[in-house]
């Protein structure tokens, strides 16, 4: 089973904290004992928006502002690697070259952003695709996707269901309100959608709902579920 795992910077380092990453590198470990092949995709969270905030005032345009949030998630990803052991590739992925050689020769591959104008939720996709991923996770600071932003919303309604179409269809008026939040952006909606890309979007500030999402399709989270697909994916049922 190969599988992308995409952990936002909110959840891997809210802070500076070793022990929250060593207990996401454990997990991945155990993914790759199961006989995964996985990618690994960093978000910058917090810190990141700190950087560009003070470039902001600094005057960095946004290309320069969208660089300084790469350079930060690729921070981020070479914390995950030191917490990893052998199996993982000791350099930062910086394309999907590089990433999709390690992982096709058996290596734990992590990468942060890639390029100006794309989050690492997109890169996450992108990746997915490239590999030929049979699973992408999201593993976020919330519980699955909302018909609208929970913390700002009482009447948003999550979804425990969605087709690639479906989550674009939510994703996009998201996007267009300024400050709004989701938790995929809406190239990456789009990404999984043209991929048919089976993909759960899950709370990963505990890893341990990482692996059982993964090795068993556990969680509370959201599937999407590509258009005309019935029933749990192999690498599930025979578990």
């Amino acid at each position: 089973m190969r599988v992308v795992v995409s952990i936002g910077g909110s959840v891997l380092a809210p802070d500076l904290d070793a022990r929250r990453v060593e207990g996401h590198a454990a997990v991945v470990e155990t993914l790759a004992e199961e006989g995964c092949e996985i990618g690994a995709v960093v978000g910058g969270g917090g810190v990141a928006r700190d950087y560009i905030g003070a470039a902001r005032e600094l005057g960095a345009n946004e290309v320069q502002l969208d660089q300084i949030g790469i350079d930060v998630t690729r921070i981020n990803a070479r914390l995950l690697i030191a917490a990893l052991g052998p199996s993982v590739d000791p350099k930062v992925a910086h394309d999907y070259e590089d990433a999709g050689d390690a992982i096709r020769r058996g290596d734990v591959s992590v990468m942060g952003g890639v390029m100006p104008g794309q989050t690492t939720d997109a890169v996450a996709a992108a990746l997915a695709e490239y590999v030929g991923a049979d699973l992408l996770v999201y593993a976020t600071s919330v519980d699955g996707v909302y018909s609208a932003d929970p913390s700002t919303d009482d009447d948003a309604e999550k979804y425990e269901q969605l087709t690639g179409g479906e989550l674009v269809d939510v994703i996009a008026p998201m996007s267009r309100d300024a400050g709004a939040s989701a938790p995929v952006d809406l190239l990456a909606a789009k990404l999984i959608e043209r991929a048919e890309m089976r993909t759960i979007v899950l709370d990963g500030t505990d890893p341990s709902r990482i692996e059982d999402a993964v090795l068993r399709g556990e969680h509370t989270g959201t599937d999407i579920v590509p258009t005309g697909v019935d029933g749990e994916p192999s690498y599930w049922t025979q578990r």
